[in-house]
């Protein structure tokens, strides 16, 4: 079986059914049509407004397509795989509807610039939505850890006890990630956010187009410089795919450390039931699937950023159909990095943390010896031999069972004299917490200010978020 297309005026046969199948888009690229009809509208009140088109034909276009969107999300429209993508379905039914004045709608327009304009206006909403979702995160985090600035708990270097450190500060740590993240996209979103309407097939058009009052319509400050790139570049989904990886990552490592703490070896949280699962055979299990199940799709975002490397790095300029792969591991990656953005903010917000667990796994690792080194070294010795002394001590404590804080005054004196009764309060970790107190430590006061400073930045990309823009 053969199909005839739109563009084959040159061709005396059909495309084979195998082929037809094998290049066919709509299945993919029909999440575009919101963006194809949006552009299509642009592109012609544009040809009205430089005299191309006339302005009762532009009129029909433009309702004629307001007609298509209506009849898409009404369910009703008929998606036609012959005709290969969400472009030619699009503006197949338009003329269907308004007759010829639909078929004068791609003038000085190819599906090059076409489609790299439907998916920058996708990608831009994307990422933009991912933005909303951080700050979502960022704010649960915020405030979680407001709560908990007097909470202590182990710090970790090699998944060994380190340092105490409030749980505020720690949260505070994901906080910074997401931050970054906020700002990544800020960055990515003004490569995304170029307009490659005008380009038409790589060579641009000998009609009169105005591509910058196209682009203001579709709220985009920047048109393309060279019709060539403009139509091949994809560097804007690789940056996008690079963004969404990293976000994953840094969603992912927080989702270890609530696999861990979930454990009762740690027991530093409870997973609420409404994010956790059981097993079918052990009735006491409560299994963090949530938290798993986020750490196992990072790496299928991850594949997606390398895949498109993989299609994009020996394609000669301009247009290659090769490019028609760039859409699914976008698609694919967008809907990971969105779910799992909204699942983790409610799931910040419904941990419960065990205060109780923190503080005991605190005493137990000799978290304050760096507070005891710290100590002989204000009593007149050098950092290094302070070093060797606390180790030593740290070995007589273990080998009694005994934390630092437990020990005699008179079991210290006998390794150093330069230890007197003031020890104890260089050992008590609430002071050795406070003692932190330069900016960005986990003392109460770089913590406090910490705060201050990341909520005062909510605020203010909160209502950039509102005025609708990012």
């Amino acid at each position: 079986m053969t199909h005839k297309k739109m563009w084959d005026g040159r061709f005396s046969g059909g495309i084979h059914e195998l082929v037809l199948n094998y290049t066919e888009s709509t299945a993919v690229d029909r999440c575009f049509y919101k963006q194809d009809i949006e552009g299509s509208k642009a592109h012609a009140r544009m040809l009205a407004k430089q005299g191309v088109l006339s302005e009762a034909d532009c009129g029909k276009i433009v309702q004629g397509l307001e007609l298509v969107s209506a009849e898409i999300e009404q369910g009703t429209f008929v998606w036609r795989k012959d005709l290969e993508d969400v472009h030619m379905n699009v503006e197949q039914r338009l003329t269907e509807l308004i007759g010829s004045a639909g078929e004068k709608l791609h003038t000085g327009r190819s599906r090059n610039d076409q489609v790299a304009l439907d998916f920058r206006l996708y990608a831009a909403e994307k990422i933009d939505a991912w933005a909303r979702s951080l700050l979502e995160i960022m704010r649960s985090l915020t405030k979680r850890a407001r709560e908990h600035r007097q909470t202590l708990l182990p710090g970790y270097t090699h998944l060994q006890p380190a340092q105490p450190v409030t749980l505020a500060h720690h949260l505070l740590a994901y906080v910074q990630m997401f931050k970054r993240d906020f700002q990544r996209i800020e960055d990515c979103r003004k490569r995304v956010r170029v307009s490659p309407l005008g380009a038409a097939a790589l060579a641009g058009t000998t009609y009169p187009l105005d591509p910058e009052y196209t682009a203001g319509l579709l709220g985009f400050e920047q048109v393309f410089a060279n019709s060539m790139d403009a139509v091949s570049d994809r560097d804007f989904v690789l940056e996008g795919l690079f963004v969404a990886g990293v976000i994953m990552t840094h969603l992912s490592k927080f989702c270890e450390e609530l696999i861990l703490w979930a454990n009762p070896l740690f027991g530093f949280v409870r997973l609420p039931d409404a994010f956790a699962t059981g097993s079918s055979i052990m009735p006491q299990k409560k299994n963090p699937d949530v938290p798993e199940l986020m750490r196992g799709k990072t790496g299928q975002v991850l594949g997606e950023l390398y895949s498109l490397f993989t299609v994009l790095k020996g394609l000669p300029l301009s247009y290659n159909r090769d490019l028609q792969e760039d859409k699914p591991g976008f698609i694919r990656a967008d809907g990971i990095v969105d779910g799992s953005l909204r699942i983790m903010s409610a799931m910040i917000q419904a941990l419960e943390f065990d205060a109780e667990k923190m503080e005991q796994a605190m005493r137990s690792g000799f978290l304050n010896a760096t507070e005891l080194a710290d100590y002989l070294v204000a009593k007149g010795l050098p950092f290094r031999r302070a070093h060797r002394i606390t180790g030593r001590l740290v070995a007589l404590a273990e080998s009694k069972g005994l934390g630092l804080e437990d020990l005699s005054l008179e079991d210290m004196r006998w390794i150093s004299d330069l230890v007197e009764a003031d020890v104890f309060k260089a050992l008590d970790y609430q002071a050795a917490v406070d003692r932190r107190r330069a900016p960005g430590g986990t003392g109460s006061d770089p913590v406090a200010s910490q705060l201050q400073e990341i909520e005062t930045w909510l605020c203010e990309k909160e209502a950039s978020f509102s005025g609708g823009s990012v």
